[in-house]
């Protein structure tokens, strides 16, 4: 038995709603309506309180002030439970899916209660699944799943509980440039049945290939409502930072006469049980280069960065740094080497956040003479390198003391990333640098990246943005279980093509290609 949905509304307002964290204003006299038959993009800076406003709707959060009205009467959303009654339903970055279950099992956890027709539901979510084109097999484990299916597989579960509006945050995060597509195509089909779709993302391109009309936020209120044909990205862009972006400018590479080799990595292979996590890599970084790795996540990029580093032990193969093997080398000696590395999730892998930025800045620099004395932390010269990184990577934050986890997203970031530039004299790593950022943030980075390519620095970037690949790299990788799929000239590229190698594909009109290296075969 399935719980009543009172989805028949056809318009939502949100009106004067606010939201405080302590002193913290999250959204302030928020005001918008959603409508049935469009789709709704969300667009703003890290904490601008897009997402805070959809969880306020959504029942995770309560409105400190304000209410929501359904067709002009107001109801109270305390919860989940209470939203879905009216149709709503979110599907959030990181997914809520049980490994263990199948498809079908997780669909209807949490649907239905009492004596389950488990025969009849399997049903429904074929049909669910046949009617909005998704090739999801019902009875497949979604542990045994690539996160794009098991995207859809949260979608499926969204309309079994006959979801009207559905909300979705940073939905094509994880997905090649085919699922994003099939993704946009699906927000079309729903919304075309009469339902409706919030979109929160940071890719104007998303945003002005499938929305109807946007909300731009900043600090907490409103400071756009337009229909998408009245707009354009620049003034997107101004709305949601209140100033133009101009992207820095990349200048061909043209080889390097540096007296350094770079990075020689050379038939790098690690497993794990019988998976392969890496599978013969081989490629040489040449000084004054960027090498972007495309693919999706979970194919290897980590695992490649952490042996690099030091953080794994590979099963065989080289890796060597301007002559140096750093094979036999621990991780504080590869620091001292000058390798800089910015890890894909800061919070776990690249700060603490209840150290101050200073504290942060220092965690790498423990045993460097430099920054002590007599045996005691030299606070003075700390404090004034804190200060330096603070105004050259325009770090928002109130002074050295101040604890990094009241930062940004964006200003943690380049606290990292202004630490690991100290370190990296020879070599700088970037895993997923932009990851979750606003354009003000991306734009700040990329600068960087580009000012460390030009003082000839070697700079390996990984990224899921194919944007962000073709931008800033000289030569793009594609990974797909461990392997690499090609190396190639961003000219030899294009989004479809990458897209393809990112599914293990080499595209038939790529055959000619003189990559460096070419799986013909689907691996």
């Amino acid at each position: 038995m399935r719980e009543e949905i009172k989805g028949n509304w056809s318009e939502i307002e949100i009106r004067n709603v606010s939201k405080y964290f302590a002193r913290v204003v999250a959204n302030k006299d928020v005001n918008f309506t959603i409508r049935k038959g469009e789709v709704l993009a969300l667009l703003g800076e890290n904490g601008a309180g897009k997402s805070t406003i959809m969880k306020i709707l959504y029942g995770l959060y309560q409105a400190d002030e304000g209410s929501i009205l359904f067709d002009g009467k107001e109801e109270r959303i305390a919860n989940p439970k209470d939203a879905m009654k009216f149709g709503i339903g979110m599907i959030q970055q990181h997914f809520s899916l049980v490994y263990a279950h199948t498809v079908t099992e997780n669909v209807i956890l949490g649907a239905m209660r009492g004596v389950i027709p488990y025969a009849k539901a399997k049903e429904e979510v074929e049909s669910l699944a046949s009617r909005y084109g998704f090739d999801v097999d019902a009875d497949a484990l979604v542990g045994d799943l690539d996160v794009g299916v098991q995207q859809k597989v949260e979608i499926i579960k969204a309309l079994f509980k006959q979801t009207t509006l559905l909300i979705m945050d940073e939905p094509t995060a994880v997905l090649t440039p085919q699922e994003a597509d099939q993704l946009m195509e699906f927000v079309r089909q729903f919304v075309a049945d009469g339902h409706a779709v919030v979109f929160i993302t940071h890719k104007m391109k998303e945003v002005m290939e499938v929305a109807d009309r946007i909300i731009v936020m900043r600090d907490g209120r409103i400071s756009g409502d337009l229909r998408k044909e009245d707009t354009n990205e620049a003034e997107l862009s101004r709305l949601m930072i209140g100033r133009d972006i101009v992207a820095p400018a990349k200048v061909d590479f043209e080889g390097s006469d540096h007296e350094r080799s770079g990075l020689v990595v050379k038939n790098l292979s690690l497993a794990q049980g019988k998976v392969k996590l890496l599978d013969d890599i081989s490629f040489h970084l040449r000084p004054g280069e960027v090498l972007g790795i495309a693919g999706v996540s979970g194919n290897g990029q980590e695992e490649l960065c952490e042996t690099i580093c030091g953080i794994r032990a590979f099963d065989s193969g080289s890796v060597v740094l301007d002559g140096v093997d750093l094979s036999e080398l621990s991780l504080r000696e590869r620091i001292e080497q000058g390798v800089g590395y910015v890890p894909v999730d800061r919070h776990r892998d690249a700060m603490i956040g209840s150290m101050s930025l200073a504290e942060n800045i220092y965690l790498k620099f423990s045993t460097d003479g430099d920054w002590n004395r007599r045996g005691l932390i030299d606070t003075n010269n700390l404090r004034q390198k804190t200060l330096e990184s603070i105004e050259d990577f325009d770090i928002r934050a109130p002074g050295p003391d101040a604890p990094a986890g009241n930062l940004s997203g964006g200003n943690q970031q380049k606290l990292i990333l202004s630490r690991e530039m100290r370190l990296a004299k020879k070599l700088l790593i970037l895993n997923q640098p932009t990851r979750g950022l606003d354009l003000g943030a991306i734009n700040n980075i990329h600068s960087t990246v580009l000012k460390a390519r030009a003082e000839g620095l070697p700079v390996l970037l990984i990224s899921t943005e194919l944007s962000e690949i073709f931008a800033l790299s000289d030569r793009i990788a594609v990974m797909y279980k461990g392997r690499f799929m090609g190396i190639f000239s961003p000219r030899e590229l294009n989004t479809e093509h990458i897209g393809l190698l990112m599914a293990g594909i080499v595209p038939d009109d790529m055959s000619h290609v003189a990559g460096e290296e070419i799986r013909a075969e689907v691996v």
